[in-house]
């Protein structure tokens, strides 16, 4: 125990601990932002379900990419795929915005159940997408220190939550704000795919 106080009691640690909250608040920033605009197709009463389970699911896959970053790191074309999943979410956030038929308020419980589903596959999948960055930058740093791995790891669902739901709230009363994010993800998604060309070149051209 002391030797363990003596390892967090450093310099190093504490520039650890200031990287992991630095980065966690700002790549946590783009999963808000997914998470806020979905939740703001469902009902009210059901959106802090969608929120937590959404969250929820972070939480689960960053515990596992943080497990397995060396193994993610070799699979070629990572973040092509992210890149893709993401279009996808992107898509199918542009159909929802363009359709007439998600005032889901007046909708009854069996189809709010139904509503409740895509929501959280939406989230999960970008989630999944998006996560990749955050979890590999954060292993990266903090790889000698688990205690601070896992506490970057709570403080990104805590800004998460606290995010989503700010946005939310904000895309109800401001609805031309979700055409932001939708660009703002769609970039993301962009960036994300050219940067696994860049990294999968190298390999193919050897």
């Amino acid at each position: 125990m002391p030797e363990l106080l003596d390892q967090y009691m450093t310099l190093e640690a504490l520039n650890v601990l200031i990287a992991v909250i630095f980065v966690d608040l700002v790549l946590a920033g783009d999963n808000a932002i997914i998470v806020g605009m979905v939740a703001a197709r469902v009902p009210q009463n059901m959106r802090r379900k969608v929120i937590l389970w959404g969250i929820g699911a972070a939480v689960v896959m960053r515990i596992v990419f943080s497990l397995i970053t060396v193994q993610l790191l070799s699979i070629p074309g990572i973040k092509i795929i992210g890149g893709l999943l993401l279009l996808w979410v992107c898509w199918r956030l542009w159909q929802d915005l363009r359709s007439d038929e998600n005032h889901l308020e007046d909708v009854g419980d069996e189809g709010q159940l139904t509503a409740l589903r895509p929501a959280i596959i939406q989230i999960v999948i970008a989630d999944l997408s998006m996560s990749i960055d955050n979890v590999l930058a954060i292993a990266g740093l903090s790889r000698d220190f688990p205690i601070i791995l896992v506490f970057g790891l709570v403080l990104s669902v805590a800004f998460m939550i606290f995010a989503a739901t700010l946005i939310a709230k904000l895309l109800k009363r401001y609805p031309w704000i979700a055409y932001v994010g939708l660009v703002l993800i769609f970039y993301i998604a962009v960036v994300m795919m050219y940067e696994g060309i860049v990294d999968v070149l190298p390999t193919t051209a050897a």
